[in-house]
């Protein structure tokens, strides 16, 4: 059993409605995610991805089909707030907005992200960690263990 691990870079703004401190306003951050699946090299010598578990381009095109995409600049706001009027007004003037339907912190965005991930991975291929830094030193991290 191998790991593999690619790391995607995107920027997002978000509020946290009802937090008691700074990131109760819209702020955004440098997101660095890491994604982390395991599975077997391929052993067929009739396969194309002979000797690899899964290419590094195809994890590429589902983590930014999926999440980087996604959330590369823009605003997150959740849904069952009153920043939904905050949102609405800002897609008024021609801002990118995403309503959630829950608190977009770190921790509630790489479970959205485990879920969008692990439906796209091929068969035999098992997501095992996300790390998510949110800043330089403040990350959360998901892994599959914890979750069984």
């Amino acid at each position: 059993m191998v790991r593999l691990t690619k790391t995607f870079n995107f920027e997002t703004a978000h509020a946290l409605h009802g937090y008691d401190g700074k990131c109760k306003n819209i702020h955004g951050h440098s997101y660095k995610l890491f994604v982390t699946i395991k599975g077997k090299p391929s052993e067929d010598v009739n396969d194309v991805k002979l000797g690899m578990v899964m290419d590094f381009g195809d994890l590429k095109k589902i983590v930014n089909e999926e999440v980087v995409d996604i959330f590369d600049h823009v605003i997150l706001l959740n849904q069952n707030s009153p920043h939904k009027s905050l949102g609405e007004n800002l897609i008024k003037e021609g801002h990118k907005v995403i309503f959630t339907d829950y608190q977009p912190s770190c921790e509630n965005m790489m479970l959205w992200m485990v879920d969008k991930i692990k439906n796209r991975l091929p068969e035999g291929i098992e997501l095992v960690a996300l790390k998510l830094h949110e800043t330089e030193n403040s990350y959360g991290e998901w892994l599959a263990e914890d979750n069984q």
